[in-house]
């Protein structure tokens, strides 16, 4: 049996992912919401009316994971569930102003965590990182 040079792959990216998610995380804390929450909120943001189905897909999510997530930005008033008008199993996701003025908030922060990784990372670096990464996640 042959094995790889390499450390496992799988365990490296969830690693590097927990540790990228964890320092967005610090700079949104100010703002209360978490990096997971700010990325489903921009994308009803700019998808009114998607569905959780059609969130989870885009998102490259579990169902499961969407539906907990939502319901915590619903109870926070940030977000709107909505009835499909053809078939009741379906929700259907609008943003709430209060969501909208959230993600107005964090934005500014995400920014400072996007510069921060930039120092640490380099230009260069992110940018071959973001052809890698993209070739996996298109």
């Amino acid at each position: 049996m042959t094995t790889s040079p390499y450390p496992c792959l799988c365990a490296l990216i969830r690693k590097a992912g927990r540790i990228v998610t964890r320092n967005y995380d610090n700079y949104l804390k100010f703002c209360g919401l978490k990096v997971t929450q700010l990325s489903m909120l921009a994308k009803i943001a700019k998808n009114p009316a998607i569905t959780v189905s059609e969130l989870a897909e885009s998102l490259r999510m579990d169902q499961t994971t969407v539906s907990r997530n939502l319901r915590v930005l619903e109870k926070s008033g940030f977000i709107h569930l909505e009835d499909d008008m053809t078939d009741q199993r379906v929700k259907r996701i609008q943003i709430a102003d209060l969501g909208a003025s959230k993600m107005n908030q964090a934005i500014p922060l995400w920014e400072k965590a996007q510069l921060d990784m930039e120092r640490v990372l380099g230009r260069e670096s992110i940018e071959e990182m973001m052809k890698t990464l993209n070739k996996l996640t298109n």
